[in-house]
């Protein structure tokens, strides 16, 4: 790629569009997830549903690793900052989601906590060498993505010495919570979530490859196609995926060839795997419980696990009760049907984590003006 804007052109946007209006069966309906909130906040920021056909729809999933970490883990993190006085290190985002009783950490740092935003897993590394005498935890989350930087800061710390840095582990899988979506009820139980295909997500294939998915596109029958994040991305993948559902495919296909292979960044998951293992099952916002589906670290590394260094108190974690975010993370309902959506829950004052994050889907709906289209259609309904 030479220049960003190849993949915004208006032109080609225009040639896109027509084909997908062309071969979209107006006697079918299309339902198509996309994973990644990278590109729910693409969908919308460009207005690429706008350039859709009525049959084709966006079905947002739960892409953000900020948005799917339970209230539990969260308050573990600020029982850390708390409790234990530890410095904690975390990235932006993870500052203001709130927590049981809408407890963040940007409200524990209010309080006097110590906690700290970071750029990156070194930034953690260079506190915690200038801080010797505190112990310094660096509160881990993302999917397949951020994991490797994370097993690249237990190493460092090993070699290093570092006995005063630890982490808190968060990292999650997303072949796994695809299964749990295509194995729901609302999916393959009732019916109520239709997906005719996914829109696979390109930074985590990245690093994990095409290969994981044809495991879904064989077993549910729904085609994947690897998208990246740009406009036109975004737009010639549901093309692909619109041919495969008119031919009767099932196929995972890789839009995003310029940085995505089918076996993916074989370095990293080296890495991965030798500093992490599997847990037996984790909680997930809006999901629930699913086997198998996120990290810890490995016993021989547990000098640096937190969770193993620091004892963690049992605590039951409330949700906000009128938050929608648990039914928006699986696709069964839109931000716009969220009673705090744009009032209570802003992002200036969030409420939910799918407004916290700036990849989650209130927060994009909310940036880019969508729900405005809600509330016209409400009024004309009045009218």
């Amino acid at each position: 790629m030479k220049f960003v804007d190849e993949y915004r052109d208006q032109k080609l946007a225009r040639t896109i569009a027509g084909a997908i209006a062309v071969e979209a069966d107006p006697r079918k309906s299309y339902h198509f997830m996309e994973f990644c909130g990278g590109h729910t906040h693409a969908i919308f920021r460009y207005g690429v549903q706008d350039l859709m056909p009525d049959n084709v729809h966006f079905v947002h999933g739960p892409g953000c690793p900020v948005c799917v970490l339970p209230v539990s883990r969260l308050d573990d993190a600020v029982e850390l900052a708390e409790r234990h006085g530890v410095i904690l290190c975390t990235y932006g985002d993870m500052m203001r989601v709130p927590g049981t009783k809408q407890r963040s950490l940007i409200r524990a740092k209010a309080d006097g906590a110590d906690v700290r935003m970071v750029y990156s897993t070194l930034d953690a590394l260079k506190i915690a060498r200038e801080n010797p005498d505190r112990q310094v935890v660096f509160f881990a989350i993302g999917f397949e993505t951020t994991t490797p930087p994370t097993g690249v800061a237990i190493k460092v710390a090993e070699a290093g010495g570092l006995d005063n840095f630890s982490v808190f582990c968060n990292h999650v899988l997303t072949p796994a919570a695809i299964g749990h979506i295509l194995e729901s009820p609302e999916v393959r139980g009732f019916g109520i979530v239709k997906i005719d295909g996914f829109l696979g997500p390109s930074h985590v294939s990245s690093v994990i490859g095409s290969q994981p998915y044809e495991f879904f596109a064989e077993e549910f029958q729904k085609p994947v196609v690897i998208a990246g994040f740009e406009p036109l991305d975004v737009m010639q993948s549901v093309l692909m995926l619109i041919r495969q559902v008119n031919d009767g495919r099932h196929e995972v296909e890789n839009e995003y060839t310029r940085v995505v292979t089918r076996q993916g960044n074989l370095k990293a998951q080296a890495l991965v795997n030798e500093v992490f293992e599997l847990r037996k099952s984790f909680d997930w916002r809006g999901l629930g419980t699913v086997p198998y589906s996120a990290l810890r670290i490995r016993d021989v590394y547990a000098d640096f696990d937190a969770e193993k260094r620091f004892e963690l108190s049992v605590k039951v974690s409330k949700e906000v009760k009128s938050c929608e975010c648990p039914s928006i993370l699986r696709g069964v309902k839109k931000p716009t049907d969220c009673k705090l959506f744009g009032t209570v829950c802003t992002p200036q004052n969030p409420v939910g984590s799918c407004m916290v994050s700036s990849e989650g889907a209130c927060a994009a709906y909310y940036s880019y003006s969508r729900f405005r289209d809600r509330k016209l259609a409400d009024l004309e309904a009045v009218e």
